[in-house]
């Protein structure tokens, strides 16, 4: 009996070791890599704004804007979120905007989808954007961690935390 309360000592230390350490790590490391995914690609738009406006106007079919300003859009969101996204500021806000830009990418570019919308999207197509979208649904989900600016203003900034509703008082 005593080994076994030592070992459920441990792994609930081990478990707390790895929430409070390696969970805020991991958090960083998806903002990271996701950001640098769509920082590349609008720094790639940026370099050539011919070549980004050719794709935009022939490959990309995006809803409900014209291309142009769908090129414009697409290059300053993709070199401005990442920045947000690493720094964890809004980082549940940004993620969630990032996760709906990721999701109208693969709807705007078929070439992604080579064997059907629905077939790549339990195939191996577009497995980039699908690797993205499950990095930020973990920022969603807990948020940007301890290392990020949301962090510092809750932790240091006291009317920044989420005040507790009052209870309704019982008559």
């Amino acid at each position: 009996m005593r080994m076994l309360r030592y070992l459920t000592s441990g792994y609930t230390g081990g478990a707390q070791v790895a929430t409070d350490w390696l969970g805020p790590v991991v958090l960083l490391l998806m903002r990271v890599w996701v950001a640098l995914a769509f920082w590349h690609a609008g720094v790639v738009k940026f370099d050539d704004p011919y070549g980004t406006s050719f794709l935009f106007n022939t490959m990309y079919q995006v809803p409900l804007l014209s291309p142009d300003t769908a090129a414009f859009l697409g290059t300053w969101i993709e070199l401005i979120t990442p920045w947000l996204l690493v720094f964890g500021v809004a980082g549940r806000l940004t993620a969630v905007f990032l996760f709906v830009y990721n999701i109208m990418a693969v709807i705007s570019y078929s070439a992604l989808w080579p064997h059907g919308f629905w077939a790549g999207l339990i195939g191996s197509d577009f497995t980039d954007h699908k690797i993205w979208a499950i990095m930020l649904l973990a920022v969603i989900a807990w948020g940007p961690g301890k290392l990020s600016i949301d962090w510092l203003i809750q932790r240091f900034w006291p009317g920044a935390r989420s005040q507790p509703k009052p209870q309704p008082v019982a008559e």
